[in-house]
């Protein structure tokens, strides 16, 4: 029921605005609030704080077909569910009350971790907030904010600490408007445009006592890494989900054009290259759908989600690299999804943890098993 529920929305929302909301760069507000009235938004937030109180595997088994529907519209939903993670894991009862159910009544929230000198390495970020009485005094930028000029609230790590270590990061709650907190412009990607990207700055920003994650210092590496782990077969599905519909369309394509006196898809040259796009799709899913069940079964996934994220996003590239070659001409043409479907699906190799970092997290993971 899920995926026909989660299916029927791709088909009749998602894939005919995706290309006018891609081109003009547009926002699908209206989008969001259908589907999140249908119950395909905040799979994982509790039911007591609003939420739909799914598992995982439900969670990725919707956001498959939310990304082939269209990816700009599962990262621009994805990016809130990131937020919740740290709340979800670390926050208090107040905090989540309160911020898990703003989401749940509609608010989006964003994640902001990134920044200018410091993405992939977390332990790398200046921004910092010192205690002042009843307040965090928070100082720093953010970048590449997914969501940011449309949000309600933010996930902030910043350092509390003087020393550069892993135990100096906490997470913060700060209020999108709070004075002192400056969103940047809209950044102009090469796909995705839909999804709303900036940066976020915070000059002297007051953050109260309250509103740090947990109530104790030190305890934002572990909600920011734990985000992770639960984020990435989420952002898999999205990946794969491309993946699939590109396939879908350059297979459909393949059944029309004709060369030759016979359908190109009955050419061996254009059915291997199918056959291998449905071989790959196969086995990302099968990837995402393990990590996201050990995390139902309260099991660690560092190792699996970081399988699962590298290998849908490597395979995404190339399924939708390769559906552009099936199209031939048209599949340059922005008239035609093939080209849109590429370029949405880079973004999948870079953020959430490059491809090269899961590969990092898989050989760090492989040497702890295998010493063990």
């Amino acid at each position: 029921m899920l995926i026909e529920l989660a299916k029927q929305f791709a088909d009749e929302e998602l894939i005919p605005n995706a290309e006018e909301w891609d081109r003009n760069g547009i926002f699908p507000e209206d989008s969001i609030n259908n589907a999140r009235d249908l119950g395909l938004l905040n799979c994982t937030i509790p039911q007591e704080y609003g939420g739909m109180g799914l598992s995982f595997l439900d969670e990725v088994i919707i956001n498959e077909e939310l990304g082939r529907g269209d990816p700009g519209f599962a990262t621009i939903t994805g990016v809130t569910m990131l937020a919740c993670h740290p709340l979800i894991y670390g926050g208090t009862e107040e905090q989540k009350k309160e911020y898990l159910g703003r989401v749940c009544d509609g608010k989006i929230s964003a994640y902001c971790v990134t920044e200018p000198g410091a993405g992939s390495d977390v332990k790398a970020i200046t921004t910092t907030a010192v205690l002042d009485g009843d307040s965090y005094i928070l100082n720093g930028s953010k970048m590449w904010i997914g969501g940011a000029g449309h949000a309600n609230w933010f996930y902030v790590l910043a350092r509390t600490g003087n020393d550069q270590s892993h135990k100096s990061l906490s997470g913060f709650i700060v209020e999108a408007d709070s004075a002192g907190l400056e969103v940047g412009k809209k950044e102009e990607k090469m796909g995705q445009r839909s999804s709303d990207t900036r940066s976020v700055t915070f000059e002297n920003v007051m953050v109260p006592k309250e509103n740090l994650i947990g109530g104790v210092e030190g305890n934002g590496w572990l909600q920011a890494m734990v985000s992770f782990d639960r984020s990435r077969p989420m952002l898999a599905a999205h990946a794969l989900g491309n993946a699939r519909g590109a396939m879908e369309e350059a297979w459909n394509y393949a059944n029309e054009r004709r060369t030759f006196g016979k359908p190109i898809f009955e050419h061996q040259s254009i059915s291997f290259m199918l056959a291998d796009m449905s071989t790959k799709i196969e086995a990302a899913r099968l990837l995402a759908h393990k990590a996201a069940s050990l995390l139902d079964n309260g099991e660690r996934a560092t190792l699996e989600s970081a399988h699962a994220k590298r290998y849908a996003a490597d395979i995404g590239m190339e399924i939708t690299t390769d559906s552009v070659q099936i199209f031939g001409g048209y599949g340059y043409s922005e008239e035609f999804p093939a080209a849109r479907r590429m370029r949405g699906a880079k973004i999948y190799q870079i953020f959430g943890g490059t491809s090269q970092i899961q590969r990092l997290i898989i050989g760090r993971e492989m040497n702890k098993n295998f010493k063990q």
